[in-house]
């Protein structure tokens, strides 16, 4: 019996067989993206109840048959996620504001979107943070935050498309599409599933935010800006005002850590401060540290500043000696996000105890707040303060930026020396796994940091930051940044004189870029590197391998066995056993396809030989593909195998890839049953990887399984999503041999009703 999956995915294709239209044209006809419908319709993908209604809608029909069998699939392939919490840590202080926060969350529940609005200062995001703390029960499914910076100094703010990249990388998708339009429909599908809440913080207007919003289900979001987003349709608004007397006194006195008794000289400085929760929180702090001071005494001294922020700001600076003060200006300048200690360290060239101490007074006096232990922000209204001081007080301001930027850069090589790398023959003693995460936590910060070394021609960061990524960037590969970092790193490196790092930066750059499925890019980038490092046998070994699997996705598999076994040539000349593995395993692969099967035999045993570990994969996959049709037992075995190193090691590429061929394998023997499961599971490791060049293989070996085992739908609707990448990444082979395979079933059905 069909699992309900099935049943849907059927009803889905029937829908688009009435329809007469492409895959893209449907899709357009919905309000869906292409990619999302291809996974709905090959069944890898349960589609949020809202698509099913909108594709129903293009063929005017009635959807709400459909229900019961899209909740049972829905129920049905429902995946656990884990909890995630990326907010800021709330307010101890947090004071009034129960009217707006019964409203917030009323529409919260009632909309699932609020938009709170309001000036600088006035506490959108303390109030925002503060209804995600307390509704954190109701979005067991975690707390999402991302500062948008709309109107942070010094910051342009976040393009949607890199928003959606973060927001997705949060959900653990290392590798999302490459344009807005698909990565907004993954980010909708991927919180369709979950009950989560979304804090996006400093948007500048409705358009950085409207590929943001969630669609179906039951997440939530809640977005800060400045202005009135009224263009957002429905995404209701709450506008704050400064706070009322009595709860600005309030919170006045809590900061202060004293009764209020002196009525006249509170209103004085309730005034002074505007009602601004920052502003009174700046002055309560300044009185506490001054016990000798009266609150008529601070009134006095506020009157006496030239406007609201320079009197809260600028009383706060005075209660600071010089170091801390200039701490403070020197922050302004800093490039991220966030920091911590050893950064401001590094700003103000300063000991960890000097630093520490200086925060200390910093997060006391509200300039600078202590998101997590040890982890620090400023205010976008007080940063701007700090820059205009650096601006006008700061002479060596750069200076002390290049130190920053030198600091991050020694940080990324120490992490990126402690990572396992088929480059890196003895890594240095640590835990990769804390490497990784600190290129997690410093990513953003890491990035700002490269473009402001572009920015102040600062050559020497500007080549080699994106080295020290390098296994990061393996890892989340085909990131926005990856190919704009590399390809500014390799033009420093030519400024530089340095041909060889240029040549290593322009490998890595073919490398992403044909892992995006840009194989004419890639080539370019490979072809360019070759000429860079024409005296590194090492780079030219890698090299051929790399221009090998390029001219083998472009099909000319003769060139591309070529220059697998002159990489194997070269590898065995400099004793690298594992690449030469790897390159025998391609050789035997592109044999294998050649239609050799006796000689792709031999490559692949001698392979996996010669290797261990990881290194094995590749030479199991071939053998185990070449072996299945006459030695279906040896070919089962090996391919477990295969699968097994991928597990261990936690290769979720591989992992996908093993799963592919076992349903390739499979097939073969004729169990298509077991082998469309496996291709299923192959795309579920592939979703969050987004990897472009292994989407198309896949869907190339999944549409004959699905020919095979009589669902010409799902097999047509692979194709058309092939022929669908394959124009807009300019890959006519592949677009041929989707279209060959497409006319061949549609003969094959012509012939087949003719003889019926």
């Amino acid at each position: 019996m069909s699992s309900p999956q099935e049943r849907l995915v059927a009803q889905l294709a029937r829908i688009k067989e009435l329809s007469g239209l492409s895959l893209r044209a449907l899709a357009n006809q919905a309000g869906l993206s292409s990619s999302s419908l291809s996974r709905y319709l090959t069944g890898r993908l349960v589609p949020p109840w809202e698509a099913v209604v909108a594709l129903c809608r293009v063929v005017s029909r009635d959807p709400r048959p459909l229900r019961a069998m899209w909740a049972e699939a829905a129920k049905a392939g429902a995946a656990p996620t884990p909890r995630r919490n990326d907010l800021p840590a709330d307010l101890i202080d947090f004071t009034g504001r129960e009217a707006e926060y019964a409203l917030v969350e009323g529409l919260l529940h009632a909309a699932g979107a609020v938009a709170i609005d309001g000036m600088a200062g006035v506490g959108k995001t303390s109030l925002a943070v503060h209804v995600a703390h307390r509704l954190a029960s109701t979005y067991p499914d975690g707390g999402l935050y991302l500062d948008l910076h709309g109107f942070t100094p010094g910051q342009e703010p976040v393009e949607p498309q890199a928003a959606l990249g973060r927001l997705l990388g949060a959900l653990d998708v290392t590798h999302p599409p490459a344009n807005a339009e698909d990565r907004a429909a993954l980010w909708r599908s991927e919180l369709s599933r979950r009950r989560a809440l979304v804090v996006l913080d400093n948007a500048v207007d409705a358009e950085q935010v409207r590929p943001l919003l969630p669609g179906a289900g039951k997440s939530a979001v809640l977005i800060t800006s400045r202005s009135r987003l009224v263009s957002l349709d429905g995404v209701p608004p709450v506008s704050l005002v400064p706070l009322a007397d009595g709860d600005a006194a309030h919170l006045f006195g809590r900061a202060a850590g004293l009764t209020l008794t002196e009525e006249d000289a509170v209103g004085q400085v309730l005034r002074q401060c505007g009602g601004l929760p920052l502003a009174l929180r700046m002055a309560g702090a300044r009185l506490r540290h001054r016990p000798g001071w009266t609150v008529a005494v601070l009134a006095e001294r506020l009157r006496d500043s030239a406007n609201r922020f320079d009197a809260v700001f600028g009383m706060s600076l005075q209660q600071l000696d010089a170091v801390q003060r200039r701490v403070f200006r020197l922050l302004g300048v800093l490039p991220g996000t966030d920091f911590d200690a050893a950064v401001a360290g590094a700003l103000a060239d300063l000991s960890p105890d000097q630093v520490d101490a200086v925060l200390e007074e910093l997060v006391d006096a509200h300039l600078v707040q202590e998101l997590a232990p040890g982890r620090y922000r400023m205010h976008d209204l007080i940063r701007r303060y700090a820059a205009d001081l650096a601006a006008d007080e700061e002479p060596l301001a750069e200076a002390a930026l290049r130190r920053v930027l030198e600091h991050y850069l020694a940080q990324a090589v120490a992490h990126d020396r402690t990572l396992p790398s088929p480059h890196r023959r003895d890594p240095s003693p640590g835990d990769p796994a804390k490497a990784m995460a600190w290129f997690d936590l410093e990513y953003v910060n890491l990035v700002a940091c490269f473009d402001a070394a572009v920015r102040l021609g600062v050559d020497e960061v500007v080549a080699e930051l994106p080295q020290a990524m390098r296994v990061w960037f393996f890892r989340h590969r085909g990131t926005d940044d990856q190919a704009r970092l590399l390809e500014a790193a390799a033009a420093a490196s030519a400024r530089l004189g340095l041909h060889q790092q240029r040549a290593a930066l322009l490998a890595d750059l073919g490398f992403a870029r044909a892992a995006a499925g840009r194989l004419a890019e890639a080539l370019a980038a490979y072809e360019l590197a070759e000429q860079s490092g024409a005296d590194d046998d090492d780079l030219a070994a890698g090299l051929a391998l790399r221009i090998g699997l390029v001219r083998r996705d472009l099909g000319d598999l003769d060139a591309a066995q070529a220059h697998f076994r002159r990489a194997g040539e070269l590898f065995e000349q400099l004793g690298r056993p594992a690449g030469q593995s790897q390159a025998l395993a391609f050789d035997g692969w592109v044999t294998l396809r050649l239609g050799l099967r006796e000689e792709a035999v031999e490559l692949a045993r001698a392979s996996v030989a010669m290797a261990d570990g990881p290194a094995q994969i590749t030479g199991l996959v071939t053998l185990g593909v070449a072996l299945a049709a006459d030695e279906p037992e040896e070919s089962l075995r090996t391919l477990h195998d295969a699968l097994r190193l991928a597990e261990q090691h936690n290769l979720q590429h591989n992992q996908a890839w093993c799963h592919n061929y076992l349903g390739v394998a499979l097939r073969v023997m004729g169990r298509t049953e077991e082998a469309l499961e496996q291709h299923r599971r192959a795309f579920e490791l592939l979703e969050p990887l987004a990897e472009v060049q292994l989407e198309i293989d896949f869907l190339h070996t999944y549409a004959e399984t699905c020919r095979a085992a009589g669902d010409r739908d799902r097999a047509f609707a692979s194709l058309d999503r092939i022929i669908e990448i394959a124009r807009a990444l300019g890959r006519p082979h592949d677009e041929k041999l989707a279209r060959e395979a497409r006319d061949a079933m549609a003969l094959s059905a012509v012939d087949g009703r003719g003889k019926a």
